[in-house]
């Protein structure tokens, strides 16, 4: 079991890199921990650290696939560095697991020609986030979309790749190695988070979260590599499925009687706050999300 204080210090680092992530030109933020490199099984890796969330990478046959792509070009750069001390084959493929901006801008940091993967609804946030205030990398939109599911080998390594419904944004696609028992999940799971979050603004929803939750479970699959945090067990996962369907459930049940949000948050002694951004950007809390879903009703 991990501390209370290491999960602390890692909620931290989330909130730093979406600081980072949302608005780079403010000044006084948390420094992110150094990137390190560490080894799963069967030439996979995961990232940690630098600036971004989670990246992952698998060494093939001939070339890489990288799973994610950091938040900046110089923390991209970083870890392309510290893949090239490992092989000295070259970057092939790109798989997304979302849009969020800490999972994607860096991608301006890699080289030009590769394979960009994502699921559908992925692409087209890209592309509506071009005319907005933090807009993906013009050159780097994916040039291959999923719509659900996609078996396929690359460079020698079995990839399985599904999409089963909006849950943290609407472009959500998970990443599964069959032969490594490996999942690369995204932001379906962040290990700082009490229940999930979810991006309302992109489509996502609860339920669609534990639709995918429930799907990933479902794989055989030994260690799911969240977007944030360190890689988890299949009773990790299932921890957090049931903890989020209690809560939902719960919610659900408060908004029947008529309650305001307010009321339900006093109800269920939920003392979490929105994300604040500094350029006024808000994240709510999952309560907040799940009340809005069940009041629409």
């Amino acid at each position: 079991m991990r501390s209370q204080r290491n999960i602390a210090f890692r909620f931290a680092l989330v909130l730093a890199a979406g600081l980072t992530t949302f608005n780079p030109s403010v000044s006084a933020q948390a420094p992110a921990a150094p990137l390190t490199v560490k080894p799963l099984s069967g030439g996979v890796y995961w990232t940690e650290g630098g600036d971004g969330g989670n990246t992952g990478f698998i060494i093939g046959k001939d070339g890489v696939i990288v799973i994610d792509a950091k938040t900046t070009p110089d923390s991209a750069k970083e870890m392309l560095a510290d893949i090239a001390k490992l092989t000295p084959k070259p970057i092939t493929h790109v798989i997304l697991t979302h849009s969020d901006a800490d999972h994607v801008n860096g991608l301006a940091g890699f080289p030009k020609g590769l394979t960009i993967i994502a699921q559908e609804g992925c692409k087209k946030e890209m592309e509506d986030s071009l005319s907005g205030p933090r807009p993906a990398p013009r050159d780097y939109i994916p040039t291959h979309t999923v719509k659900d599911k996609e078996s396929t080998t690359i460079d020698g390594v079995r990839v399985e790749l599904f999409h089963w419904a909006r849950a943290h944004t609407s472009g959500d696609l998970i990443t599964f190695l069959p032969d490594q028992k490996i999942v690369f999940a995204g932001d379906i799971l962040i290990e700082a988070q009490p229940y999930t979050m979810i991006h309302a603004e992109k489509n996502g929803m609860s339920a669609g979260w534990i639709e995918t939750v429930k799907g990933m479970l479902a794989l055989n699959a030994d260690t799911f590599v969240p977007g944030h945090g360190g890689p988890q067990t299949r009773a990790d996962v299932q921890k957090r499925l049931t903890a989020v369907e209690e809560r939902r459930a719960k919610i659900k049940t408060l908004v029947a009687q008529g309650k305001s949000v307010d009321e339900v948050k006093k109800d269920l002694s939920d003392t979490e706050k929105p994300t604040v951004l500094p350029n006024g950007i808000v994240f709510p809390t999952f309560t907040e999300v799940v009340y809005k879903e069940f009041s629409k009703n």
